[in-house]
């Protein structure tokens, strides 16, 4: 269409020269006769300090171009209403079914564009430097899930057209003209165009507009208030074009080879390589019918960088072996956890160093200073903390590993590489020269510019939530056959994912209901991801790599976590769509100063919110009836469990024991025997959390907190063995008590993957963390998870975890080093 070109056209100038621009001083729709120069188009020089006007042409061009997608949505929606209406007469030109797929989220894709273009337009109309409009771009990004239920059905609807066009002659007409209008006051009134092409419009839709937030904030100044706004929703939508495989704009993603072929860019991202038995950090480009494996040249300051090819597969020669087939890893020592921890911490002191100096503007050269190392930190966290094996192979030889940090991206490249071998794939070599051009054109071509670390991200950029997130998965439905069927959770932490809870296995059902709620902790994170699988009892079925029977991923979905929209107090309710499953979950945040309060319960003929001194005599036991159940049910059952004290346990499962305990109902037992486990650990922990002070005592904290700061090991063994000594009798007992069973779950670390120090940063804030009024001097930012105190938190317990045991008996016999009172 020639409008829609007149408008790209005005926006590829902007884009390509940087010093002369055609400003349009525009009311939409002025006439303009063909072939005259337009009276408002006037060339420029661009100066500095002209960034807001820019802005305005920019936004001029959108929204013309947006003016003219909103009436290519309305022609595609006109025919939808007479064809609705004959659908259910006794000759009908299609299905309701056939119209839905069709027309699938036209409707709602018009609406939210229309409410977009009626508020941006007077904006641009009555223009001024103060106008602000990222609110709106923002609320646009934060609607693309419904473009990601269009994508999906995206070829269905196409298919579907066709199938209908060739068996109905009425249906064949419609689709072939349909009538758009033209911009207001044009000449034009009508053209005619496919209903085939008017269904790609909303694919081309979201890359057009991304390249326009890319503009718009290149034109906007860093203190303008829209600027952190348009950051926001350009992360939004990037995020969902490289979540999305279509071939969304294949001129921006397509390189020739020598041969004159169309070979496009489908998906690119950094992976974990395991090549000559260590980690090399790898950019992985999949295009159309390749798979090429490149890292970056190191080049001189002010040369061009390039990509080298490390290896690459052609598509009709790459196999992925079946679990059970794959040959064991090559030996890749694993990380230990207390050093990846070490590294959070680090990054969080480093983060807190870095803000310090800039509130006191400080010297930029101190602060780069600072980034560098944390740059460094994190880059190594990454390296170093992926473990989910995925493995390719070359049908005419090697075989190559990578490790990932989340199933969810596995999934993702897994199911690229299978969409693209659909097609007629041919066996090739690449000649050097061929080579030389496909490496040479990824740098021009990848979607993922930066290495996933904080240190790579904007001053403006969202932080992410720190604090709880309470999720309750609800049911799914879309299932073709019966299964057994469990979602798990995933959010974001320190540039990677990790799994955080997973429902119950429903069994044998086309629609699960699970109704079950998990309480997830955030650590700056930005996105919920929700994976359903399909379980396997399949014994013979496990993977070489990790010595786990693979389970079968159903559906998987991305949800941002949005600041405004998570953080109210209300459940806010929603639904994922995932390859035509529907998941529906609620979730609510709360922040983490909220969430840190210790509150004393009202009643206290319970256990919870009570002193332990008073549950200890009350019971006449040494140890709480709680703790040794609790206890006593996670080793019978739960010690080999993956992840137990770190998986979350259903929270209205835990809320129900809760409720069981503090009543003393005589059916513990029987409860505890029929529950599930990570409820039983979650329910462990959610005692020593709400206990009115911590185990170690408000009193005692101070001189812990000194004590695990101490360099010297002898002063060290002293002063923290006199510290239990002080504890109360119970507080002390039930501590030994704990600290021998968190050993006990730790000797079983190859199974369950929860080492002494995974132990350690579970419980150690939980069992010393000081109550409300306490730790009112303690708590600095909500944001600072990984505060100092929170880590000698952690410090503290792990330095009781790996002591030789400690008995009761001879800690209070010993003589005192020294006498002073703490």
């Amino acid at each position: 269409m020639e409008e829609e070109e007149e408008a790209i056209g005005l926006l590829d100038k902007v884009l390509e020269d940087e010093d002369v621009f055609l400003l349009e001083e525009c009311e939409l729709g002025t006439p303009t006769s063909p072939g005259s120069e337009s009276p408002f188009l006037v060339a420029v020089k661009v100066e500095a300090g002209k960034g807001l006007e820019m802005r305005k042409l920019v936004l001029s061009g959108f929204l013309a171009s947006e003016e003219i997608y909103i009436n290519q949505l309305e022609a595609l929606l006109l025919p939808m209403k007479p064809l609705k209406a004959t659908a259910t007469t006794s000759q009908p030109v299609l299905t309701i079914q056939q119209i839905e797929t069709i027309f699938y989220k036209i409707q709602d894709i018009y609406e939210i564009h229309k409410e977009f273009y009626d508020n941006l337009c007077p904006k641009v109309q009555q223009w001024d430097s103060q106008v602000t409009m990222g609110h709106l771009f923002q609320k646009l990004a934060s609607q693309l899930g419904v473009y990601k239920a269009f994508v999906d059905n995206y070829k269905v609807a196409l298919e579907t057209a066709e199938k209908c066009s060739q068996s109905n002659n009425q249906f064949q007409k419609i689709s072939e003209e349909l009538k758009v209008k033209g911009p207001k006051d044009s000449k034009d009134s009508h053209t005619s165009v496919t209903m085939e092409a008017l269904l790609y419009k909303p694919i081309d839709r979201v890359t057009r507009s991304t390249l326009v937030l890319h503009d718009l904030l290149k034109h906007t100044p860093a203190d303008h208030p829209d600027y952190p706004l348009l950051q926001d929703a350009l992360r939004i939508s990037q995020n969902f074009l490289s979540s999305i495989n279509e071939d969304i704009d294949p001129r921006r993603t397509a390189v020739t080879t020598p041969k004159g072929e169309t070979r496009q860019l489908v998906k690119d991202g950094f992976l974990v390589e395991v090549s000559e038995s260590s980690r090399k950090l790898r950019h992985v480009f999949l295009f159309t019918d390749v798979l090429l494996c490149a890292k970056l040249k190191k080049t001189s300051a002010g040369k061009h960088q390039q990509y080298d090819c490390k290896w690459y597969i052609p598509l009709a020669d790459l196999v992925f072996p079946s679990p059970e087939e794959s040959e064991a890893s090559p030996q890749v020592h694993p990380f230990p956890d207390h050093e990846l921890e070490d590294m959070k911490m680090k990054i969080s002191a480093l983060k807190s160093e870095i803000q310090k100096e800039k509130a006191n503007k400080g010297q930029s050269r101190a602060i780069e200073r600072l980034k560098k190392k944390m740059f460094e930190n994190e880059f190594l966290l990454l390296l170093n903390s992926p473990t989910i094996p995925f493995r390719i192979h070359n049908r005419n030889g090697k075989s190559y590993l990578f490790l990932l940090s989340s199933d969810y991206e596995r999934s993702e490249w897994r199911e690229a590489i299978q969409k693209l071998q659909k097609k007629d794939l041919q066996a090739f070599v690449l000649s050097s020269v061929e080579l030389q051009v496909l490496t040479g054109s990824c740098f021009k071509l990848r979607t993922v510019h930066n290495i996933p670390v904080t240190s790579n991200k904007d001053d403006d950029e969202s932080p992410g939530l720190y604090g709880f997130l309470h999720v309750i998965v609800h049911s799914a439905k879309g299932f073709k056959q019966s299964a057994n069927l469990y979602c798990t959770l995933e959010v974001d932490s320190f540039g990677y994912f990790v799994s955080k809870a997973k429902t119950r296995v429903f069994r044998d059902t086309t629609e699960p209901k699970w109704d079950e709620e998990f309480e997830i902790e955030l650590e700056g994170s930005q996105s919920l991801r929700i994976l359903c699988y399909e379980k396997c009892y399949d014994k013979t079925k496990v993977n070489k790599d990790n010595n786990e029977i693979v389970d079968k991923i159903m559906g998987k979905g991305q949800i941002q976590l949005d600041p405004q929209t998570v953080e109210t107090k209300n459940w806010h309710t929603d639904v994922i769509e995932m390859n035509g499953i529907k998941v529906e979950f609620s979730m609510k945040f709360t922040s983490r100063d909220m969430s840190l309060k210790r509150t004393p319960s009202k009643k206290q003929t319970g256990v919870f919110g009570v002193k332990i001194s008073v549950v200890t005599k009350r019971e006449r036991s040494k140890v709480p009836y709680i703790v040794r159940q609790c206890v006593e049910e996670v080793e019978k059952r739960g010690i080999e469990e993956v992840g137990i004290y770190r998986i979350s346990g259903v929270a209205t499962d835990i809320q129900a024991l809760k409720a069981v305990f503090d009543a003393n109902n005589k059916d513990i037992l029987l409860m505890l025997s029929d529950m599930d486990i990570n409820a039983i650990a979650g329910t462990l922990k959610l005692y020593f959390r709400e206990l009115p002070e911590p185990l170690l005592t408000d009193r005692l904290y101070p001189a812990f907190m000194e004590g695990i700061a101490l360099s010297d090991p002898a002063a060290k063994e002293n002063c923290m063995m006199h510290l239990l000594r002080t504890l109360p009798d119970p507080n002390l007992i039930t501590f030994l008590f704990l600290l021998e069973h968190l050993k006990r779950v730790a000797e079983k670390e190859p199974i369950n993957k929860m080492s002494l120090h995974n132990l350690a940063t579970v419980f150690g804030p939980t069992l010393l963390r000081p109550s409300e009024v306490e730790s009112k001097a303690h708590l600095t930012s909500a944001a600072d998870i990984w505060s100092h105190d929170v880590m000698a938190q952690v410090q503290v317990l792990l330095y009781y975890l790996q002591h030789p045991p400690i008995s009761f008996a001879e800690l209070k016999r010993n003589t005192l080093y020294f006498s002073t009172d703490v």
